[in-house]
């Protein structure tokens, strides 16, 4: 929000983040440091006015140096071999929320559970596709849809119901524990009333006990 930075930012940047843990093991002092490289190197990627580097020392507080966050940049991207054109989940949530022909509550809805998806190690398993799609299909089952999933859903997303559930469960459980979670700042994003306070409906029961009617 400081920045006013795209959600293509924010997704990229949790791609690379975790591509990069996938091959090199970082010392926990300094996650932040690689966490803050992958959001400047992802909005170089995507915005037409990225931060710069100074703006990241200064609220990391100084706890890093200018050179260090450019010896970071260098070291993720050599990692990744510059691999930055990547299909994250944002390109399969804008696609699959139109193809739910969605209202407001129901947009914020999907992207407050993907967003809580993505924070969570669990989903690592799950390709973005399957996130995306299963984001779509809880918050139908949240805000009561029906059908909780349709046929044009199917096409789109290349996703039957059934292959969906488990990921969607998991996205529920995210939901309903997120009031107490550790991790507030999605929870308190979609709290808010600019997105239509979804954080606050309760997640779906349904989804929770296991059964989900497709009536």
């Amino acid at each position: 929000q400081k920045f006013e930075l795209s959600p293509e930012a924010l997704y990229l940047t949790i791609n690379l983040i975790d591509r990069f843990l996938s091959v090199k093991v970082v010392p926990r002092r300094e996650l932040q440091l690689l966490g803050m490289r992958a959001m400047l190197i992802s909005t170089k990627y995507e915005e037409i006015w990225p931060p710069e580097v100074n703006d990241l020392v200064c609220i990391a507080d100084r706890a890093y140096t200018h050179e260090q966050i450019l010896i970071m940049e260098k070291t993720i991207l050599g990692r990744l071999e510059w691999t930055l054109t990547v299909p994250t989940h944002y390109v399969f949530l804008a696609r699959f929320i139109k193809a739910s022909i969605p209202d407001p509550k129901m947009e914020n809805m999907v992207y407050f559970l993907a967003e809580l998806g993505i924070m969570h190690y669990e989903t690592i398993r799950y390709c973005p596709s399957m996130v995306a799609a299963s984001a779509v299909y809880a918050a139908r089952c949240t805000l009561k849809k029906t059908p909780a999933w349709t046929d044009t859903l199917k096409f789109h997303t290349g996703y039957t119901e059934q292959q969906l559930m488990e990921c969607a469960k998991l996205l529920a459980c995210f939901h309903s524990k997120a009031v107490d979670s550790r991790l507030q700042v999605v929870y308190r994003k979609y709290s808010s009333s600019l997105r239509g306070a979804v954080a606050l409906i309760p997640a779906c029961q349904n989804l929770l006990s296991g059964v989900v009617s497709s009536a």
